[in-house]
């Protein structure tokens, strides 16, 4: 029986413990999507007392991960750039939205948005992934 995207997320998910630690929930999973929200914490603030920019991008990655793999396919990231408008500090919640741009059958392309409980945009990424051809 075929894996349903939310299958296929639950399993990712048991095994990111580097997510489970951030404390990523899962909000939304279906097919090129993923929609995920955390809680900035203050052992993941830097020297300046805002968020360090490798946890967004880590909770960005993350909805990346979800939504490329959704399909069924092994998938991995091969290049990345990240951006950070706005920044982001300790209790705020963010939401980390991907969506799929382009699939192909060894490529695909994702714009993920990290935003604030008062939809301020803290993150910007676009990343696109390898798919190996694998099946989950």
């Amino acid at each position: 029986m075929a894996k349903t995207p939310k299958d296929i997320v639950e399993s990712m998910m048991a095994g990111d413990f580097f997510s489970q630690w951030m404390g990523v929930e899962i909000l939304d999973t279906g097919l090129g999507i993923s929609r995920l929200r955390m809680t900035v914490r203050k052992e993941m603030l830097n020297g300046f007392a805002i968020l360090h920019g490798g946890i967004s991008y880590s909770l960005a990655d993350s909805a990346l991960a979800f939504a490329s793999n959704s399909h069924g396919i092994i998938s991995v990231s091969t290049n990345i750039s990240m951006a950070y408008p706005t920044a982001a500090k300790e209790g705020d919640v963010l939401i980390a939205e991907a969506k799929e741009i382009s699939v192909t059958k060894k490529t695909a392309i994702y714009d993920i948005s990290v935003t604030n409980q008062d939809n301020q945009t803290v993150g910007l990424m676009r990343g696109t992934v390898y798919r190996t051809g694998k099946e989950h």
